[in-house]
């Protein structure tokens, strides 16, 4: 099965921005080398979608980052019957980052992901061969965030995030549609309050790395404690383990870096069957 690429652009009103986003699906169209940045990916754009009832997937990247470092795991579950709707949030990406470590970006990130599945839902190429009523959101980093805020999550600004130094709650939009979310290396100290997750009934798969110093396999657990979930620590990994081999110029580079002896290549297609297969309990 090869790989369709359809480019959408929904407006955020509230932000006054357009959502940048890619649907990946499966077609068997013929496909050529399209650049994105720095990736390469081989699509066929407006290829038509082969296939019915195929639950959407939204995928939000970490902070200042690119839905394109997952590009592994998206044309996975593409070419496995999924449709993948990769969306970068607007002034919190690779190529905008002027709202990072916000609480403004922060109450616009699952905002994204709800008018991202709205846009998939209301085009008259993808909506014919897509269920309605569900979705699932995968999330690296602030992504996890994303997805938990989307699911129900109460998320609560930081001390550090408000002028007075008091926590209070973010104004989150969350979108009943949401079944299923994937947290990866997730980030989540914003919902350490009592009850903040009790709202959360999607299923919840988590794999977290060993060694990953920006999201913690003991602190993830700790805050996610009251929520049943598929949860996991990967041995050896680091909080880019997830994502997709960088290209050699971009090695050096923190996404690019694993912890000495692992093999994040090896790793992958384990990570991308596990996450499949959690999804087609979804459909």
């Amino acid at each position: 099965m090869n790989l369709g690429c359809r480019a959408l652009a929904p407006v955020d009103a509230v932000q006054g921005a357009a959502v940048p986003v890619r649907i990946l699906y499966p077609t068997t169209a013929a496909t050529r080398t399209e650049k994105l940045g720095p990736y390469e990916i081989d699509v066929a754009i407006d290829a038509p979608v082969v296939g019915e009832r195929l639950l959407l997937v939204a995928i939000s990247h970490g902070t200042g980052g690119t839905p394109w470092a997952m590009r592994g795991l998206a044309s996975h579950l593409a070419r496995a019957g999924f449709a993948v709707v990769l969306v970068e949030h607007p002034g919190n990406s690779r190529a905008d980052d002027s709202l990072a470590h916000t609480v403004v970006n922060l109450a616009n990130r699952p905002r994204h992901i709800k008018l991202a599945i709205d846009a998939a839902l209301g085009d008259p190429a993808i909506a014919p061969y897509v269920l309605h009523d569900r979705a699932a959101v995968i999330g690296h980093s602030l992504g996890g965030y994303t997805a938990l805020a989307v699911a129900g999550g109460k998320p609560m600004a930081l001390p550090n995030q408000t002028p007075d130094g008091v926590a209070r709650p973010i104004e989150v939009v969350s979108d009943p549609r949401v079944r299923a979310v994937v947290l990866l290396a997730p980030a989540v100290p914003w919902f350490m309050a009592p009850h903040a997750l009790d709202d959360v009934s999607a299923a919840v798969f988590v794999r977290v790395g060993e060694r990953d110093e920006l999201a913690p396999p003991y602190a993830v657990a700790q805050i996610l404690k009251g929520v049943r979930m598929d949860y996991a620590v990967v041995p050896g990994a680091g909080h880019f383990a997830f994502f997709y081999p960088v290209p050699p110029h971009l090695a050096t580079l923190p996404p690019g870096k694993d912890p000495p002896g692992f093999d994040r290549a090896a790793y992958q297609p384990t990570l991308y069957a596990e996450i499949a297969a959690f999804l087609q309990l979804q459909v």
